[in-house]
């Protein structure tokens, strides 16, 4: 068992209140019965104020003594008594008595969340560690934490620090100049009928969108993600256990430079891939006197350091000002944060201190898991996916957060509009725990007259689906598996993943032979 130093006399300032020790100690004193439930553990009992420790175990073995239960008392020696003890006595008593409100459990409980506190400062490893424990008396939600949430974020801390969180909108410009980049209505969705569908993404929910493999999960909710902090102004975390730092912040730059959404708020028009974005490929202005390729990207000369090629893009590319302009927005805008954190290797107890860690800290109440899988130490175990689920289900309830996860989608013949729950990949047991899951697959191109679209899904004519104009734009059938909101319509997107752009078209359904339902 750890034992208390109370040889040490400085903490940081932050986690002291001598005041509240003073009166805590002279309460129990007053009223030695209090001891029975108001008692300290040996471990976490860290007086700040020299000389409180022995006058606390003074109250222990002598006034409580009747009244303390042995694991009150476990682990104490006695105290020691000086000729300064009578005037500490005195000194905690008139503390005691200048508190009108006498209420022992609530001093004792902001007492006990500083010891807390104050034993895990002296006990982290690492000053990094040090760290996060004392920003713990910074978060958002500290007044609101209980004694045993107070102990399970210190307690947790080794494996949160060993984490690297960040917020990905934060400099933008500066990763993408460098190159070479290592039950009411919720919040709306950036796609109207599915927003109607779920009434929004309401606090107390889990929802998971399912694709198969490389078709776009990460970038389908990075496009959510953007909606939500950028046009609605919350806060988010995004846990990945798949695309790193790098590659997710050049999908949020995608997004933003792209998407019409969020230009109305940047204000620049642009329209570039993100192959050109990586690249930092950008067409000269008509009229610059600067060699291009066929095309009419300017062309990086031999040994050309990065600083002067940088330079000449300002000089001769429009569409790069316009670029470097919409990711100065994104790297500005402090209050409306997408927090990331990537780990490839967790616990389902890992992932809820993740969670619960930025629910206080920062006070996020949406957040997203991308992609939902088994806890690591159930790798193989497809039925612990269920657990996973249930873990983030109960996080939404208890604590009235929103979670959206990606969830894998099996390769299979069945067609977009067939899909069900057995094309899961993994545990179907899943769907139970979810309260809205969405199937979403990519349509054939050689299928496209099958299907047609419509605005309303009762619609008594419906349309032929349009052939896209670029090679890359596609089709994705979106069908609503399980909703506890209602309705489960089928809906298809129009996409291009080189562009991050996502454009809810209408409902979609197969192409209905004239007489057949007559």
């Amino acid at each position: 068992m750890a034992t208390p130093n109370n040889a040490v006399t400085k903490y940081p300032e932050l986690l002291t209140n001598d005041k509240l020790e003073i009166a805590y100690v002279g309460m129990l004193h007053n009223n030695p019965k209090g001891i029975a439930i108001y008692y300290l553990d040996l471990k976490d009992c860290c007086f700040a104020v020299p000389g409180l420790f022995d006058i606390y175990k003074l109250v222990l073995f002598r006034e409580g003594q009747a009244y303390a239960p042995e694991a009150a008392k476990a682990g104490f020696s006695f105290p020691k008594v000086t000729e300064e003890t009578p005037k500490m006595i005195d000194i905690c008593k008139k503390y005691a008595a200048q508190i009108k409100d006498i209420d022992i459990e609530g001093i004792y409980i902001k007492i006990k969340k500083l010891f807390l506190l104050r034993s895990g400062y002296l006990l982290a490893p690492t000053p990094a560690i040090q760290d996060r424990i004392l920003a713990i008396k910074n978060y958002k939600r500290y007044n609101e934490m209980t004694i045993d949430e107070i102990d399970a974020r210190v307690k947790s801390m080794s494996y949160i620090s060993s984490l690297n969180d960040i917020k990905i909108n934060a400099g933008a410009t500066k990763f993408l100049l460098e190159g070479d980049n290592n039950l009411t209505n919720g919040i709306a969705l950036p796609f109207p009928i599915l927003s109607k569908t779920f009434k929004g993404l309401r606090k107390g929910e889990t929802t998971a969108f399912s694709m198969p493999s490389n078709a776009g999960k990460s970038r389908f909710i990075v496009n959510i993600i953007c909606h939500l902090c950028f046009v609605e102004g919350k806060k988010v975390l995004l846990i990945s256990n798949e695309m790193t730092e790098d590659k997710m912040r050049l999908c949020l730059i995608t997004t933003i430079v792209n998407n019409p959404e969020i230009q109305k708020l940047h204000g620049q028009k642009l329209y570039k891939r993100e192959a050109e974005l990586l690249g930092l490929k950008f067409r000269a202005d008509e009229g610059k006197n600067v060699e291009v390729d066929k095309e009419g990207f300017i062309v990086r000369l031999e040994n050309e350091s990065q600083q002067d090629y940088l330079k000449r893009l300002s000089e001769n590319s429009t569409e790069f000002l316009k670029t470097v302009a919409a990711t100065d927005w994104l790297s500005q805008q402090i209050d409306d944060c997408i927090y990331f954190i990537h780990t490839a290797e967790h616990t389902n107890q890992d992932l809820i201190n993740i969670i619960l860690d930025y629910y206080y800290k920062e006070g996020i109440e949406y957040y997203f898991y991308d992609t939902l899988k088994t806890d690591t130490e159930n790798i193989g175990n497809l039925e612990e996916l269920k657990k996973t689920a249930t873990v983030l289900s109960n996080l939404a309830q208890k604590f009235n957060m929103f979670i959206g996860s990606t969830l894998q989608l099996a390769e299979s013949p069945t067609p977009p509009l067939n899909m069900n729950i057995n094309d899961i990949s993994g545990s179907r047991t899943v769907k139970e725990v979810l309260d809205t899951l969405c199937l979403i697959k990519e349509v054939n191109k050689s299928t496209y007259d099958q299907y047609e679209i419509s605005d309303e899904e009762d619609a008594e004519v419906y349309q032929p689906l349009e052939i896209p104009k670029l090679s890359n734009t596609k089709y994705y059938a979106c069908v609503v598996d399980k909703n506890r909101a209602g309705a489960k319509p089928k809906v298809l997107f129009r996409l291009n993943l080189d562009f991050n752009r996502w454009e809810e078209v209408g409902y979609v359904r197969y192409k209905q032979v004239k007489g057949e339902n007559e």
